[in-house]
């Protein structure tokens, strides 16, 4: 039928070119700030359950689509819907993808193909306020303070926590212990320095967290000091004869250590850190006293061809 064709194809124009923007909005936490459908101007992620259309486009960071399965023959208007992907796993319990779920009192997390965000859930506790310390009477709705006070109150009151990470995530003292991976040792020989976020504190606060490392010791001719057995080419790990004492900043440690160290391959493979412990060490200063370091311990190596320079944060491309 003629009428019904024509019928099919009259579907709402949403984009208009040249762009005119809005102020750029606030988003609540937990939603993207995306450029929309047409490419101009940036708006909220419509989330899950949401109807959506040309221009108000889905969540794309939780693996939001916009069926419009519903709306035939248009097929102008839809629903934000999850794409099909694998759930998540936290404590022995399973939730699919795209469930929100709420592990623990503190924090409202979602499952999004395979990799779990949390945020913290927030209950204000009614503080006394710093600008009502005045003396004399205020008239009912009268405030006291400037704008920039009140910015400066909100911005304490609340913090913002929330991360993507791959599993396993622990709960501690309810906290929910988040980390990102160790970063690569900052010297490939000699004691270096690595790093990681994360919010295991007092506080589950993230915060940067910093510890040595130790890979392998500076030595001229080190193929001369590692045995490699015959008919291999890589020995994955080694030790040094004799325990020693670890410098780091002109300070050396009260005690000697005999660590273990990564080894060497006579083909173009390397050896990396498979796996270890952290410990702490304490170093002594002349005539400055004493501080304490984590350290990690490798108890592993792994030999293999991917080899790049410390801190190469293109080394994956």
């Amino acid at each position: 039928n003629p009428s019904e064709t024509s019928e099919a194809h009259q579907r709402k124009e949403l984009c208009h070119w040249p762009c005119r923007c809005p102020p750029v909005p606030t988003c609540t936490p937990g939603v993207s700030l995306v450029k929309d459908g047409c490419g101009c101007c940036k708006v909220c992620a419509k989330q899950s359950g949401e109807t959506c259309n040309e221009a108000d486009i889905c969540d794309p960071h939780k693996g939001l689509y916009c069926d419009y399965s519903e709306d035939e023959p248009r097929y102008e208007t839809g629903v934000c819907a999850y794409l099909i992907a694998v759930g998540c796993e936290l404590n022995g319990v399973h939730y699919l993808n795209g469930q929100t779920f709420q592990p623990n009192p503190l924090y409202k997390c979602l499952c999004v193909s395979g990799a779990i965000g949390c945020t913290p859930i927030f209950t204000p506790k009614l503080a006394a306020s710093p600008c009502a310390r005045v003396t004399g009477r205020k008239k009912p709705g009268q405030s006291i303070c400037g704008p920039g006070q009140h910015k400066q109150l909100q911005s304490t009151n609340y913090r913002l926590m929330s991360a993507y990470r791959s599993l396993p995530l622990v709960l501690k003292k309810k906290c929910l212990v988040q980390a990102t991976p160790w970063t690569p040792c900052s010297r490939t020989c000699g004691i270096g320095i690595s790093s990681r976020v994360t919010n295991e504190n007092r506080k589950c606060e993230m915060k940067k967290e910093k510890r040595l490392c130790f890979i392998q010791p500076c030595l001229t001719n080190i193929l001369k000091t590692i045995k490699i057995p015959k008919g291999r080419t890589c020995q994955p790990t080694f030790q040094l004869p004799t325990a020693e004492k670890l410098v780091f900043s002109g300070c050396s440690t009260t005690q000697s250590y005999k660590l273990t160290f990564c080894g060497v391959c006579l083909d173009k493979r390397c050896c990396i850190p498979n796996k270890s412990t952290m410990t702490t060490v304490q170093f002594e200063c002349p005539n400055e006293g004493f501080f304490k370091w984590k350290m990690m311990w490798i108890t592993s190596c792994v030999c293999q061809r991917i080899c790049s320079a410390p801190g190469d944060i293109f080394s994956e491309l």
